[in-house]
């Protein structure tokens, strides 16, 4: 009877605690997306019923996620970095000419890719943390000086075709246990890319990362009131320097998770890239003030802004402008949606304290 008395007692005073502001963010963004994907399967039924078409947004938007996750760190420590769209073109393209032209081993191209976007990280971090310059004026030049270093590299589209080790990487999946009959009664599972995985991966390191070291914990306090963050003897400018640096690493990842997607270099690869990133950011929960958001937030950010895209060129809209018409609207509903929940939310628990 005691144990049972104890269990009682801790959900009570697990659920007499105020939700924090990352946790309601997060269950909003998780119920849109759910909701969202249940309408598409009950009204249109098709590919939506197919799991394949769930695990595509992993396989088709992999370096999204990954890119994302890192823009939400750095939106958390206060920051943004929108040069990240353009580090993704000069990364794929950089190391596609290294492969196609140069002989280079897919080891050797991986490293460069890391190399450019730690490169991107570090000096842009510094300039932000240590420099005191503004982040928008800083990612602002990173982009179009990646942009530039691109078209320097190769202004023509460049395939790999002569690396069997790469092209062999990129082919490969992983079945997964779910998936449809055909008609002639054959199981055909559905599968995720090995970027699909990278992407995964990296978004349960980064969670764990927040939630349970004491850097990710940093990266909340100096987003929140960076001065009171410092009266606590954190470091602010080292722990926004390495918000940077992790988020340029991330970049560097995601450049090359592209190109395994893709498989070619293109000066116009990743183009907006940042803006949908910052989008998935901010509809997943992360707030462009700072201190409050969520990588998970995040992951299921870019699922529903890909899921509210297919449901629109599923409804007949098949031009590219009503995508982007549907991502604005989104964007504004979910930045609304956030300022009133949280100006009544803070008036409440003012009103409790009181």
């Amino acid at each position: 009877m005691k144990f049972f008395e104890k269990i009682k007692n801790f959900f009570a005073k697990k659920f007499k605690q105020p939700v924090s502001n990352t946790s309601l963010l997060l269950t909003i963004t998780i119920c849109t997306f759910v909701a969202m994907y249940v309408f598409a399967m009950i009204v249109w039924g098709g590919g939506f019923l197919n799991p394949q078409q769930f695990f595509n947004i992993f396989n088709n938007n992999a370096y999204l996620i990954i890119i994302s996750c890192g823009l939400t760190l750095v939106m958390i420590s206060g920051g943004i970095d929108i040069s990240v769209g353009g580090q993704i073109a000069l990364i794929t393209m950089t190391t596609v000419c290294m492969m196609e032209n140069k002989g280079s081993s897919v080891f050797g191209a991986f490293i460069v890719a890391i190399a450019i976007g730690l490169a991107f990280g570090i000096v842009q971090g510094f300039f932000v943390s240590y420099l005191k310059i503004q982040p928008f004026i800083v990612t602002l030049a990173g982009m179009f000086f990646a942009k530039g270093m691109t078209t320097i590299v190769s202004v023509n589209p460049v395939t790999v075709k002569a690396n069997e080790t790469f092209l062999k990487i990129k082919d490969a999946y992983l079945n997964l246990p779910i998936g449809t009959y055909a008609r002639n009664g054959n199981f055909i599972p559905s599968y995720l890319e090995i970027g699909a995985i990278v992407a995964i991966v990296i978004v349960l390191i980064m969670w764990a990362v927040l939630k349970w070291t004491r850097i990710g914990r940093n990266f909340y306090a100096i987003g929140g009131n960076s001065e009171s963050a410092l009266m606590l003897g954190i470091n602010v400018q080292r722990t926004r320097f390495m918000a940077y640096v992790i988020c340029g690493l991330l970049a560097g990842l995601a450049g090359f998770v592209y190109l395994l997607h893709t498989g070619a270099g293109n000066a116009s690869n990743a183009d907006g890239a940042e803006m949908e990133a910052i989008a998935s950011s901010i509809i997943g929960g992360t707030l462009l003030t700072g201190g409050v958001g969520s990588v998970i937030g995040t992951l299921f950010g870019v699922m529903s802004l890909k899921t509210i895209n297919t449901i629109v060129i599923a409804s007949g809209l098949t031009q590219p402008w009503w995508q982007k018409i549907t991502t604005g609207l989104m964007l504004c509903f979910f930045i609304l949606l956030q300022s009133v929940i949280l100006s009544a939310r803070k008036k409440k628990l003012g009103a409790q304290a009181a």
